[in-house]
């Protein structure tokens, strides 16, 4: 059955999610990479396995409570043959309670202090371990993290940042797409991690300090926990030694993010109802005249008695 068939991922790069950049990051669009390290099999990764049980509601949307927290369930045009395998295995079986291989969404918000959430992206699932597949390598809530190791500003936990993977076909893709396909097409996924002892510093933007004096974000690659209810990763263990520079990888620049957003609060503007204007009456009749406002009668003088 599909359900029991989960092909290997160990070649698949996550999909990027929800992004809140920093206003420092900048790789030109024509120019999009770091040095390439020597290790061609280092690629940028988000995704891991989870168990829990799955529900799908009657407006099309789902869900994946994993113990006592309810997460969202996403899923892509592409997976659409897993999902449709998904709910013909739960509803043949009775069974809700699914093993998933999932990319971990973080969704960040502009204000630090709002807390960013945690959903998940389908990308497979299966009734039984295979040892040539994700679900076979990992632990339930495991997954292999690969990315640059830094702070970003909406976040007070450090993230390793998941970014797309460079090739060729994608490069040709992205010159011909309009800006706000190829800024959808190129965000990055911030996934925070609790790394207690780690053997390099997650890097941190100083607005003070000389472009040529930040140093960089190390790539690293780990294996982590995913912490329910806490909505981070715990680190589990380092897979591969950190490196200075990353894999070649393709992020949108300053440029196309501003005619994005520009264009974004003009939509915003057009959609708002009109303001109604200064001095005019908000009463009027049926011809739109005004309507005076009506006096209260005065208050009728006491008789005075006789003798008074």
């Amino acid at each position: 059955m599909a359900s029991a068939e989960l092909t290997s991922l160990e070649s698949t790069q996550a999909v990027p999610t929800v992004e809140t950049p920093s206003d420092e990051e900048q790789v030109n669009v024509d120019t999009p990479t770091e040095t390439e390290i020597e290790s061609p099999a280092a690629i940028f990764q988000a995704v891991g396995v989870i168990t829990g049980s799955v529900n799908f509601t009657t407006d099309g949307q789902s869900t994946v409570t994993i113990g006592s927290y309810e997460y969202p369930l996403y899923y892509s045009k592409r997976q659409w043959d897993v999902l449709n395998a998904l709910k013909k295995e739960i509803e043949n079986t009775g069974n809700h309670n699914q093993r998933l291989v999932v990319y971990p969404k973080a969704i960040h918000f502009p204000r630090r202090e709002q807390p960013h959430r945690i959903a998940f992206q389908l990308v497979g699932f299966d009734r039984g371990r295979k040892l040539d597949a994700v679900s076979g390598e990992l632990e339930d809530l495991e997954f292999k993290l690969s990315g640059l190791w830094q702070f970003i500003p909406v976040c007070s936990t450090p993230c390793i940042s998941v970014f797309r993977n460079f090739s060729d076909e994608r490069l040709e893709f992205i010159k011909q797409a309009e800006p706000a396909r190829k800024v959808k097409f190129m965000k990055a996924s911030h996934i925070p991690l609790l790394w207690k002892d780690a053997p390099v510093r997650p890097f941190r933007f100083n607005p003070k300090v000389a472009k040529e004096e930040q140093g960089r974000a190390a790539f690293v690659t780990v294996k982590a926990k995913f912490l329910p209810g806490r909505d981070v990763f715990g680190f589990v263990a380092l897979t591969a030694l950190p490196q200075e520079a990353a894999p070649r990888f393709l992020k949108a620049s300053k440029e196309d993010k501003a005619t994005v957003q520009s264009a974004a609060k003009k939509a915003q503007r057009a959609a708002a109802p009109p303001a109604p204007k200064k001095g005019k009456s908000k009463a009027t009749s049926q011809d739109n005249t005004s309507v005076p406002r009506t006096k209260p009668l005065p208050k009728p003088k006491p008789k005075l008695k006789t003798g008074e």
